[in-house]
């Protein structure tokens, strides 16, 4: 199972997008550019808020089963336990003046992905997101 093990800081944005791209090659474009969006979303809040003003370390695992084509992307650090689940869903339908700072973001990746869910375990904060994937 592929994994990356990083320091937790916007500027390696671009060694996680890197590493996830090289896992994706041979799906469709759009696949490409949802997963890509999701990792976004996800490790740049890890890098944001995780450990507060000093970095730590990201981990993220990218498997793709492929008898079923399912990508299995985790996400762990050791920082503050946030679950992003736990904060309701913005309202969209809202005006954009009307609406709640935050929140869009994990929304997203809750629509692009076919399962998300977050655990807490023994200081280490998970977050699991699984999408099918379709082949070229």
């Amino acid at each position: 199972m592929p994994k990356l093990e990083i320091d937790a800081t916007q500027e390696n944005l671009t060694v996680v997008n890197d590493f996830i791209d090289e896992q994706l090659d041979g799906y469709s474009i759009k696949d490409s550019m949802q997963v890509s969006l999701v990792v976004e979303e996800i490790y740049v809040n890890i890098a944001s808020y995780a450990y507060g003003d000093s970095v730590g370390k990201a981990v993220i695992t990218c498997d793709i089963d492929r008898d079923t084509n399912t990508l299995t992307l985790v996400f762990e650090d050791h920082g503050m336990p946030f679950d992003p689940l736990a904060k309701e869903d913005p309202d969209i339908t809202a005006s954009a003046e009307d609406r709640q700072i935050g929140g869009l973001g994990i929304f997203l990746t809750k629509k692009i992905m076919d399962t998300v869910s977050y655990e807490y375990d023994n200081g280490v904060n998970r977050l699991t997101a699984k999408k099918v994937l379709i082949t070229l």
